[in-house]
């Protein structure tokens, strides 16, 4: 997202240039990528994590840079003329209300909160803000005598008032709203626009204008309705209906579900909460009274609600991450003052703010004591106290010997959960720079995880075989996750997008869009290996098991002079497989082809060490391999070091090179397609001859002669004793049980 470093200048008086700035908000943890142009043009282009969302606007980032430079920050305050009553609409008088916006963590000033209505409902009339409920009265039942007689007397007093409703509170804890009559729509004024513009958001009129701004000054989603346009006279937060449809701002007609949450008036839907306004409300030309909302939605469900219609807006990004409770009343003010005054119209009645439930957040503790043992430097509590002020915590010391706090956390800050998290505030506004860099304590022995030993090993020989380790995302998708593996998934309650909403049941996924990544990017030559965790759900558990992912495509060396270049095939990869599985002691090894439908049948194979599958590999599938957009072949193989971690290290002994001959023996064989090279190793292994070395093949033919289905091996058999010169009697005796051994599997003696 993009930030004006002159806007920041308005909420504090900076005295360092923009390129000093933005370097300090970096090292405090608010990244600025990039900067581009000159004096007041000049633009931050930034990178906020997703779980601070109070600095996704330019108030926020400014109360970054109070705590950072230990500065004043000015409030945020709305001024508005005195309202008119609700019916008839009448001119105000010439006095002013002014709403600050210190960020306190109760609220902002526009009056109190109300209480919870009948059925899990709140209802609040136009008129004014309903007062907060005294302390013993809020075990009563919400929608009380005097409550209905204060409405009724409003409705006497001013005519029929507007109507906000919050039928779902599990979805809307808050509803703010306020009404201007008689505006005119038309374009900003042109230090509106520019400022828009500079932040790359496209002016479109003085209304929708001033919804936008009021995001990025202070971050609180806003939208304006057209008054006229919704019916009965209220408005109703509630689940959508099966079968109900809105058509949204972008002229799309939307199916909704009983899932969604909207905002209806008394006859229709007229926006998706949280994501998205309707079509049929929205500000044009011929607007003349607007209804102001700012509310709270669950964050949760805003996202599922974007992800299922497919809208992601500036509104829904914010909504998702935590919007700011305490903000929606000076949020309203905002919009209506600007609305107020670029389009002149009067502001009808107080703010209507209905509350359906608090966000209150615990205080938590913090020990001075734990801030110097975390960050090994003694700060001064004086220091430690002004950070957090600054940052909008209030504190309150707790009696004791020790110097205590007890820390009132701001709305804004939801991702504040613990005594670590205040920490943490502290060291990165205190600077991670200023710390000395030492060496952790020791006492005692270090602990090592039992199998470091034999992780080491597998990286050491990976790296040797010419494989470069990286890092994915934990996260893939539900395509992803049924396609790569049959395990029950763990689904993010809240995940970043779609593509990102479970935790990963396989490292496939990641290494083919890291390959990927390689090759659009010119990088043909490829080996990668990574080394990570996957998870699933067993029963009501969550499991997490270590598991190695190799990819690698290209050429295994270039073409040279004397060379052409050769691709890289299924036999190179079963080669660095079967190096990294001979490092450990096992009593068989095997492959087959009983491999994952993700592989390409013919070229994959499945390693099965003393019983139990220990690593999968070969080609994948060229339809995956389209669909991914991969431009040549790719192989890829897994190594499941769960099971092979159940086997100790091979410790490599001492055998001296025999100082008799060794004998070798060629054996020509047809055999069937179905009789595989394992087959045959085996069953020539199994005759158990000592002075067997090896049996390998040499040749494999096709074709001429030999009958479809079919196909000629050339065997190679070498002999060797360590104790004596063999006899050619003894080495015929082998040779013809070799011999009997591979007729017996159906082979045909060549010759």
């Amino acid at each position: 997202m993009k930030l004006s470093p002159s806007w920041l200048r308005e909420f504090v008086d900076l005295r360092v240039d923009h390129r000093q700035l933005a370097d300090d908000l970096t090292l405090a943890g608010i990244a600025v990528e990039s900067v581009s142009g000159e004096g007041d043009a000049t633009v931050f282009e930034m990178e906020i994590t997703t779980n601070r969302p109070d600095a996704m606007n330019h108030y926020g980032v400014a109360r970054e840079c109070s705590a950072l430079y230990d500065l004043p920050l000015r409030p945020i305050v709305a001024k508005l003329p005195a309202a008119a009553k609700a019916a008839p609409p009448a001119r105000p008088g010439g006095t002013a209300e002014a709403v600050p916006f210190h960020g306190s963590s109760q609220g902002s000033g526009e009056g109190g909160l109300s209480p919870s209505g009948d059925a899990g409902r709140v209802r609040v009339a136009s008129g004014g803000t309903t007062d907060s409920a005294p302390a013993a009265a809020k075990a009563a039942p919400p929608a009380t005598a005097s409550l209905r007689a204060a409405a009724s007397a409003k409705v006497a007093r001013a005519g029929k008032p507007f109507v906000i409703e919050i039928a779902s509170p599990d979805g809307c804890a808050r509803y703010t709203a306020r009404i201007v009559r008689g505006v005119s729509v038309k374009p900003s004024p042109e230090p509106i626009s520019r400022r828009l513009m500079s932040v790359d958001q496209r002016p479109i009129n003085n209304i929708a204008d001033a919804s936008n701004y009021t995001l990025w000054e202070m971050g609180h989603p806003t939208h304006a309705f057209d008054l006229d346009l919704l019916e009965g006279g209220k408005i109703l937060v509630r689940r959508a209906f099966s079968g109900e449809t809105l058509k949204t701002l972008d002229g799309v007609e939307r199916k909704l579900s009983p899932e969604d949450l909207v905002i209806a008036d008394a006859v229709k839907p007229v926006a998706l909460a949280g994501v998205m306004g309707g079509f049929d409300t929205m500000i044009t030309e011929k607007t003349k009274n607007v209804l102001i909302e700012a509310a709270w939605f669950d964050p949760v469900m805003v996202r599922k609600s974007s992800r299922r219609h497919g809208l992601h807006t500036d509104a829904s990004h914010r909504f998702e991450r935590g919007a700011d409770f305490g903000a929606t009343a000076l949020a309203c003010a905002r919009v209506a003052q600007r609305i107020l005054e670029s389009g002149g119209g009067e502001l009808e009645g107080e703010a209507i703010d209905a509350v359906a439930r608090r966000l209150d957040q615990a205080p938590v503790g913090l020990r001075l004591s734990e801030v110097r043992r975390i960050l090994g430097k003694s700060l001064e509590a004086n220091e430690v106290v002004k950070i957090l002020q600054h940052l909008g915590f209030e504190l309150m010391p707790e009696p004791g010997e020790q110097i205590e706090f007890l820390v009132q956390i701001p709305s804004w800050r939801l991702d504040i959960e613990r005594e670590i998290d205040l920490i943490e505030e502290v060291a990165r506004l205190h600077g991670y720079d200023k710390f000395a860099n030492t060496l952790p304590s020791f006492a005692g022995a270090v602990m090592e995880q039992p199998d470091a030993e034999k992780d080491r090993n597998l990286r050491s020989n990976l790296l040797a075989l010419g494989y470069n380790e990286t890092v994915s995302l934990s996260f893939i998708s539900h395509a992803d996750a049924a396609r790569f593996s049959t395990v029950p998934v763990i689904e993010l309650e809240n995940p970043l997008s779609e593509e990102a909403a479970v935790m990963r049941t396989s490292l496939v996924p990641g290494m083919l869009g890291m390959l990927a990544g390689n090759l659009n990017r010119g990088n043909e030559n490829v080996r990668l290996f990574e080394s990570g965790n996957v998870f699933g759900r067993d029963g009501n558990q969550a499991r997490e098991v270590k598991n190695i992912c190799l990819g690698l495509t290209g050429n295994v060396a270039p073409p040279g002079s004397y060379q052409p270049a050769r691709a890289v095939s299924f036999f190179d990869l079963k080669g660095d497989v079967e190096e990294l599985l001979r490092q450990f002691d096992h009593k068989s090894l095997y492959f087959d082809a009983h491999t994952a439908e993700h592989y390409y049948r013919g070229r994959s194979a499945r390693a099965v060490m003393d019983g139990a599958t220990v690593a999968q590999f070969g080609e994948i599938d060229p339809a995956i391999a389209a669909e991914r957009k991969l431009r040549q072949e790719v192989l890829v193989g897994e190594i499941y070091l769960e099971r092979l971690h159940q086997h100790a290290l091979r410790k490599a002994h001492y055998q001296p090179i025999p100082k008799y001959p060794a004998v070798r023996r060629d054996f020509s064989f047809i055999f069937d397609d179905r009789v595989v090279f394992e087959r045959i190793a085996k069953a020539v292994t199994s005759l158990a001859v000592p002075e067997l070395r090896e049996i390998v093949p040499v040749e494999i033919f096709r074709g001429g002669s030999i009958p479809a289905g079919k196909y000629s091996l050339l065997l190679r058999a070498t002999f060797q004793s360590s104790e004596k010169t063999l006899r050619e009697e003894e080495i015929a005796q082998w040779s013809s049980g070799i011999i009997r051994t591979l007729e017996a599997l159906g082979g045909k003696l060549r010759g």
